[in-house]
């Protein structure tokens, strides 16, 4: 393992004691303004009730293959799945289809998606993007500077953050997702009232 590994490793595990030594209930919002992980009791899957909800600092980025800066801010008013992926993560490959299906089918209906790659080369991700045919855009994030501003575990890959349309996260996967589930998750959120 190289240092830069390690290092990173280190550096989630010391981010991950943070979060979860300032948590103040059972669920994953701590106090303050702003969206606090912890995973509750070590679930994989978290809901949290509208009522429980928090906004997320701003989040931003290059993009995998443009280059270009995407911000979520790009998607207001949207339900947004984040997914965090690596081109070496054998679960991240097994649900790339179904995360593109399910983007094709819902985003006409005010559903977007955006990966966050990390930890990979360059080259690799974007060969990944091209031979699976993902159409919705990924952050190249190396280092991990986007995952910090989610203040997710990043030690965690595949990790899936559906955002509800205010951006406050509504459910997070800590594992890898189907389709069908996603899908269902999504639908869900789109039909929840707007002032909610």
């Amino acid at each position: 393992m190289t240092r830069a590994v390690v290092l990173a490793l280190l550096a989630a595990a010391v981010l991950l004691l943070a979060t979860t030594g300032c948590s103040t209930g059972k669920d994953a919002v701590a106090q303050g303004d702003t969206f606090q992980f912890v995973s509750p009791g070590g679930k994989t899957v978290i809901d949290y009730a509208a009522a429980d909800r928090k906004t997320i600092a701003p989040l931003s980025g290059r993009d995998l293959v443009t280059d270009k800066k995407i911000s979520l801010t790009d998607f207001a008013g949207k339900v947004v799945v984040i997914n965090v992926w690596g081109s070496w993560c054998g679960p991240c490959r097994g649900e790339a289809d179904g995360l593109q299906r399910v983007y094709s089918q819902t985003k006409d209906s005010g559903v977007a998606f955006l990966g966050i790659n990390f930890r990979d080369d360059r080259s690799s991700a974007q060969d990944f993007v091209t031979d699976r045919h993902i159409t919705y855009p990924s952050i190249f994030d190396y280092g991990g500077a986007t995952l910090a501003s989610l203040t997710t575990p990043t030690s965690v890959v595949p990790t899936t953050i559906v955002l509800d349309r205010k951006h406050r996260p509504a459910v997070v996967y800590l594992t890898s997702i189907s389709g069908e589930e996603l899908r269902a998750t999504v639908n869900r959120l789109v039909a929840e009232p707007v002032s909610q």
